[in-house]
């Protein structure tokens, strides 16, 4: 018997699956629009975003690519916090999350991470970062050990074959070059008096291994600053000049160029029944340099210590002078000259008449 109605059960021409069939009830069993299938559950939501956060307070606010997605979450999930403002870009595959600026060491952990393995910060960064100098350099210097194309807007990169485990360290947890190789690199181009402090600063933080130097000038013979820095330290320079003021490190430098020997740097001389210290002592010659800048001498009482201090040294032997500001940055030649004669040393120096 034929059917009475020849279309029941049949698909209608323009039926659709990928739309759907009309629904009496269209929200039924559909997923809401700004679900978020890389984060499951809430309770993981919440879990991956305290990871995140602990992980970008290990690395100074930090985070890669990388480590974003090991945590979960998707190139679309890093897009959406991208444009919300939760992460904020630094160098390209790493971000800083939750505000865009970074201490500066935020900025060295995003530029090492940012280099790839086996990066490490160098130069003048890793210089700052061992506390050897200050540095206010808009450029972060990244070695890497590898010759690859890499570019970062803001990084100066620079390509190092064959550094071993004992050129690496890690200072505050972010991976740089060791005190020796630092101070390497900084010999090829830093100013004289900027590699003399980095060296002394490396004394006075006992951080400075000469035996880790040797044996890095050794294994690098001929490389660009081997040479500088054997010679600074090969001289006895360092430990033994950590001036405290900017006038006693010019007078340091003026020995230097004028070639006096060099003296013992604030030290305490015993005198009978109390200690005084100098500025400056040539202990055999028994001769002391003291240098007096405007601050020194403000108050009168200032004045009268320090004259009482050069008459018990002078009453126990010690021949003591003095040597102002304007006597050592404008009179070298006249200072280097004086301290000459009381040292009884050899050497001609232009006598300046200006006394």
């Amino acid at each position: 018997m034929p059917d009475p109605s020849p279309n029941a059960g049949r698909v209608p021409f323009d039926y659709r699956p990928e739309l759907g069939h009309r629904d009496p009830n269209p929200s039924a069993g559909r997923v809401p629009f700004d679900y978020r299938p890389e984060l499951g559950h809430r309770d993981e939501w919440r879990e991956r975003e305290r990871e995140l956060a602990a992980l970008a307070q290990r690395q100074y606010g930090v985070v890669t690519t990388a480590q974003l997605r090991s945590l979960g979450f998707s190139g679309a999930g890093v897009s959406r916090r991208l444009q919300g403002g939760r992460l904020h870009g630094v160098y390209r595959g790493v971000y800083a999350l939750g505000r865009p600026d970074l201490p500066a060491h935020g900025r060295w952990m995003a530029a090492v991470l940012a280099c790839g393995m086996g990066a490490l910060l160098s130069h003048w960064s890793a210089a700052a970062l061992h506390e050897l100098l200050r540095s206010s350099a808009t450029l972060i210097d990244v070695t890497v050990p590898r010759r690859v194309g890499l570019r970062h807007a803001g990084l100066r990169i620079h390509r190092r074959m064959g550094l071993t485990a004992a050129d690496r360290t890690t200072v505050s947890d972010i991976p740089c070059t060791s005190v020796a190789w630092t101070l390497l690199d900084l010999a090829v181009d830093a100013p004289d008096n900027v590699l003399e402090r980095a060296c002394d600063q490396a004394e006075v933080l006992r951080v400075l291994d000469m035996s880790a130097v040797e044996d890095l000038l050794s294994r690098r013979y001929g490389q660009p600053g081997t040479r500088r820095l054997g010679e600074l330290l090969g001289a006895g320079h360092v430990g033994r000049d950590i001036p405290g003021t900017e006038l006693e490190r010019r007078l340091l430098r003026l020995c230097r160029t004028f070639g006096l020997p060099l003296p013992e740097v604030n030290v305490w001389v015993p005198l009978p029944g109390e200690e005084i210290e100098v500025d400056f002592l040539w202990r055999e010659q028994r001769v002391i340099v003291e240098v007096d800048g405007f601050e020194t001498h403000r108050t009168r009482q200032a004045f009268q210590r320090d004259r009482r201090r050069d008459q018990l040294l002078r009453l126990h032997g010690w021949e003591v002078i003095r040597f102002t500001w304007d006597d050592v940055t404008r009179r070298p030649s006249h200072v280097a000259n004086v301290i000459r004669r009381l040292l009884h040393t050899d050497g001609r120096v232009a006598v300046d008449d200006r006394t």
